[in-house]
């Protein structure tokens, strides 16, 4: 494997230096929590090598989530990143081919090239929305196509897939005979209600997901990946064995207390989120610099520049950042052009958010 350094982590906040920015409005996940936020302390345990596929409870609490799953089709991982590492190493080689929509979290894009198997992004566009078009889906497969990779909701714009688009999706893939890998990290922060685990609706779909972004708690590391097919499951057991053992016995303990207070957990976290979307969306509807597709899932959007600000995209940028403080996610950290840009309405408090919106309309006048 030949491996580069992907853009959005050169250039994150965590790399620049929070301290240097005022208004972050680059993360893509809620507030980080703190142990005493969730009313948690550590017990007395005892630090030593964990179940390989992750603590049983655990596993029992993230399958209880889809109907007619279990704590055998679930494997626990160092995120979601680690599940999705797992996912490409697993299943990709020089011989294989990928279909991936683009623009995307860079994992699902980078892992498979440095892997170097042949991938063919499916681009989703503005003017239709972003949504996906399964019939351009179609006709990307070819006989060497081994696994086809979607986000719902989606990284970086927010969009979902319907229920009835994720079903053509699995009968497009089943009737292909390629795995369909769906990175639903984002599913807890469903406006409306959320789609079926897609692990659920065929044993060759893969789900992945992690706490990171639904539940502010990025720091323990704690994700998984779901598959009812018992023979896959050994293949990425044996690949997370071979990468960790298994998992860190405190990270997944936290993980266990925070999905046994799940409902508790998400429905202030989902009242909040709808409150800021309706701030971000009352700021879009008076920017007349701007236009977006509006989100309907996740804590992030993906707005686009009507026309080049003064100076160009590289000026609004070291304005917004060098002048008012500002941070965001440039349309570069997904391959796109920097007229678009990442906006976290999750993360920072209200009043940052707030000023962080006054800020990109500031630099975007100059």
């Amino acid at each position: 494997m030949r491996y580069v350094r992907m853009p959005i982590e050169v250039e994150s906040p965590e790399e620049y230096g929070y301290a240097r920015i005022r208004f972050n409005l680059s993360e893509s996940s809620i507030a980080d929590r703190r142990l005493s936020d969730l009313g948690l302390t550590l017990p007395d345990m005892p630090l030593l090598y964990g179940e390989h596929r992750g603590r049983e409870r655990l596993r029992e609490l993230i399958a209880a989530q889809g109907e007619g799953l279990s704590a055998a089709d679930v494997l626990v991982t160092a995120g979601a990143a680690g599940a999705l590492f797992i996912v490409a190493t697993a299943l990709l080689s020089r011989d294989d081919h990928l279909v991936v929509i683009r623009p995307n979290y860079a994992t699902n894009l980078e892992t498979p090239r440095a892997i170097g198997c042949a991938v063919t992004p499916i681009d989703l566009v503005f003017e239709d929305g972003f949504r996906l078009n399964l019939d351009r889906v179609a006709a990307a497969l070819t006989p060497r196509t081994r696994l086809v990779s979607v986000t719902c909701p989606h990284n970086p714009t927010g969009v979902m897939l319907g229920e009835a688009e994720l079903r053509a999706l699995v009968d497009l893939t089943a009737r292909h005979g390629c795995r369909l890998l769906v990175d639903e990290t984002y599913r807890d922060l469903s406006f409306a209600a959320p789609l079926p685990l897609a692990a659920a609706l065929g044993a060759h779909v893969i789900g992945v997901s992690s706490l990171s972004k639904a539940y502010g708690v990025p720091g323990i590391r704690a994700g998984w990946l779901i598959t009812r097919d018992p023979a896959l499951q050994e293949l990425f057991l044996a690949a997370h064995e071979q990468i960790n053992i298994c998992g860190s016995v405190i990270d997944e303990w936290i993980a266990e207390q925070v999905l046994e207070r799940r409902r508790e957990i998400l429905g202030p976290t989902l009242t909040e989120m709808r409150r800021r979307l309706a701030q971000v969306s009352a700021w879009m509807a008076g920017e007349d610099r701007l236009e977006w597709v509006a989100p309907s899932g996740g804590v992030v959007c993906f707005p686009r520049m009507v026309a080049e600000p003064p100076g160009g995209t590289e000026a609004f940028y070291r304005r917004l950042l060098e002048d008012h403080g500002a941070y965001v996610g440039p349309g570069h950290w997904f391959e796109m052009p920097d007229t678009h840009f990442r906006v976290g309405y999750g993360w920072p408090t209200a009043e940052e958010l707030e000023g962080g919106l006054a800020a990109i309309s500031a630099a975007l006048r100059g």
